[in-house]
């Protein structure tokens, strides 16, 4: 009877948890001056609960993929969204396991002020850089041991790609 129970409640959780990681990807969250060949994305930590708020735009473990095209200019507007805990942004080379405490960022000029220690509570900060050069990156928080608990989403900066993109994707295997 106990394994009963046991299979009837993972039968619950398991479905929920699954779609706790399909959180809706927000349009607005993505605008794109092509002329200027500009792309400007709102980057929120802790937007949702999602992953004991540990996330980016509700989003964790690589569940959203920024694209953008090699070349563009981007501008993240980050803001700190989690009532409770400091966090930073910064763009870091694609690798896993995902290391404690980022190093460097990738890309000049792509992280947030305040990098381990975290912007507090509604704390916003603008990072701009150029997208190049292409290949596969990370967006990660830089507050020690966020990242490994699974704030980070993917960039790919594409030489393919014509314009800007947002979409959900599966977390790492």
């Amino acid at each position: 009877m106990m394994n009963l129970v046991a299979i009837v409640a993972l039968a619950t959780i398991v479905p929920a948890l699954a779609n706790a990681q399909r959180q809706p990807v927000d349009p607005k969250w993505l605008s794109v001056d092509a002329g200027a060949k500009t792309a400007r994305f709102q980057l929120i930590a802790g937007l949702t609960g999602a992953n004991g708020a540990l996330n980016f735009n509700g989003f964790a473990d690589g569940g959203l993929t920024l694209v953008i095209p090699v070349g563009w200019a981007v501008e993240m507007d980050f803001v700190n969204h989690d009532g409770m805990l400091p966090h930073s942004a910064m763009v870091v080379a694609a690798t896993l396991p995902m290391q404690a405490a980022p190093s460097d960022p990738a890309i000049p000029r792509a992280f947030t002020v305040r990098l381990s220690e975290g912007l507090p509570p509604l704390g916003k900060d603008t990072i701009r850089f150029t997208a190049d050069p292409a290949g596969d990156y990370f967006i990660v928080c830089g507050v020690p041991g966020h990242a490994a608990a699974g704030m980070w989403i993917r960039l790919q900066i594409s030489g393919t790609a014509r314009e800007p993109m947002m979409s959900a994707t599966p977390p790492p295997r």
